[in-house]
């Protein structure tokens, strides 16, 4: 059985290693004057060189790693800060299109007041943001942030620079509610630009106008511009509504019936305009009283002559 206790070291043991030491370093410093020393450093450098550069190549490879990590680690720093601030500029970029964009809205109705002077809007002074919507199959509104301390009343009359959106239904102090025309129960009188033919526009589901009561004989066109001919003292006149979109004409029939694209998109309204300057009247409903009472007459059969 091998023993595991160490041997102690003895003199004697001692002695013959310092004379191994002495006597090399004796071999060292005569080779050294005989100028022989040299080849034998040669030897040991050739002979020791695969470790020196192995242990080399592993100091460089892990200070390349080392520096790589730090590197990435500080590229991710940069890319976090670098992100964060296109973000931020995004939002900038988004609420400056914004601005223009309500800036271009502002200055479209600033020209739609100064080219009609007649339409005290205030110098556009008076621009109804919208803030609320209420759209039923029975109503049909918006809500603006104008009200009776802005000076308005019900009954006024409300456009965009496109054209007619509709008129004050009821007023608080602050707020404003606007029936639009889109609405069933609104009305307007009308009239078309070229065949000068006069009609009643009135709401329609779907976002659609019809208008009523076009006689029969002359003729208008698909395309044909609408606009609010002042009858009846509700709307002034001149206001666009919209253009003709379809016709409806039965032969027996006194009038004509027309589907009416509106000029207005009233599903993506933000900016509207009051018109303050201008007295609606209850008017308009009398006509439409006597067109409805003419229409039956004029409908009827003309009786036979009987003969005598």
């Amino acid at each position: 059985m091998r023993s595991t206790e160490r041997r102690p070291r003895t003199v004697g043991d001692l002695g013959v290693r310092i004379g191994l030491l002495s006597l090399a370093a004796l071999l060292l410093l005569a080779l050294q004057l005989s100028g022989n020393l040299q080849p034998v450093q040669n030897f040991l450098t050739q002979l020791t060189m695969p470790a020196q550069l192995s242990a080399t190549g592993l100091t460089t490879a892990f200070s390349q790693l080392i520096e790589s990590v730090l590197q990435m680690r500080t590229l991710n720093q940069e890319l976090a800060v670098l992100q964060s601030r296109s973000r931020q500029l995004e939002a900038e970029l988004q609420t400056l299109r914004e601005v223009e964009k309500e800036n271009e809205t502002l200055r479209t109705l600033l020209n739609f007041a100064q080219t009609r002077p007649r339409l005290e809007l205030r110098g556009a002074q008076i621009v109804a943001r919208v803030v609320g919507e209420e759209s039923t199959n029975f109503i049909d509104t918006l809500l603006i942030d104008l009200g009776a301390v802005h000076g308005l009343r019900s009954g006024m009359p409300v456009v965009t620079d496109q054209g007619l959106v509709g008129r004050i239904s009821s007023v608080t102090e602050n707020n404003a509610k606007v029936l639009l025309l889109s609405d069933p129960s609104s009305l307007a009188s009308a009239l078309l630009a070229d065949s000068r033919l006069n009609g009643i526009v009135r709401g329609d589901t779907g976002n659609h106008l019809v208008m009523d009561f076009l006689p029969q004989g002359p003729t208008f066109a698909v395309g044909e511009a609408v606009l609010s001919s002042g009858l009846g003292g509700q709307f002034p006149r001149g206001l666009t509504i919209g253009t003709i979109d379809t016709i409806e004409s039965q032969p027996n029939a006194v009038f004509q019936t027309a589907t009416v694209r509106p000029a207005v998109d009233f599903s993506s309204l933000e900016l509207v305009m009051v018109i303050t300057n201008f007295a609606p009247s209850q008017g308009l409903n009398d006509l439409l009283n006597q067109a409805e009472e003419a229409a039956p007459a004029q409908n009827a059969p003309a009786q036979e002559e009987t003969a005598p």
